[in-house]
């Protein structure tokens, strides 16, 4: 059986899209092979990591990257944006893109307060990107 590729793609490609990977990796990596990107990789966020290890979903093996190493590279099924900046930004023609999605989620990454607030709203984009991937995934198999 052949992959559907998925490319999720952020601003940063620390957070949110990292989170989004390992999430398809782990409730659907036997249809589908994720990928991440950002169109201003800053590296993962350390809170990124430790709000995934929470709840026992690793990160192990991803790393930030850059949308211009698969542009033209790589045929993906889904392109998913998850931020409107990054939407803006990415090339409206996308060569190898079969579906453009937007699923717009907060910058956690961005996000001020103290360290208590900064998890729990990276828990809080974190929950919301789990549960999109999973209704996604029953909304693809109905198909």
């Amino acid at each position: 059986m052949i992959k559907v590729k998925v490319l999720f793609l952020c601003t940063g490609n620390s957070a949110r899209s990292q989170m989004a990977e390992a999430f398809l990796r782990e409730y659907g990596g036997e249809w589908f092979e994720a990928y991440s990107a950002g169109t201003e990789p800053k590296g993962i966020h350390p809170d990124t990591n430790r709000v995934m290890e929470e709840i026992g979903t690793s990160l192990s093996g991803q790393q930030s990257k850059h949308v211009k190493e698969y542009m033209g590279k790589v045929h993906f099924g889904y392109l998913i944006t998850l931020c409107g900046e990054a939407e803006e930004r990415c090339p409206t023609t996308f060569p190898g893109i079969g579906r453009r999605l937007r699923w717009s989620f907060e910058d956690c990454s961005a996000f001020v307060g103290s360290e208590g607030e900064k998890l729990a709203k990276f828990r809080e984009v974190r929950d919301g990107i789990e549960q999109q991937i999973k209704t996604w995934l029953a909304e693809v198999q109905a198909k």
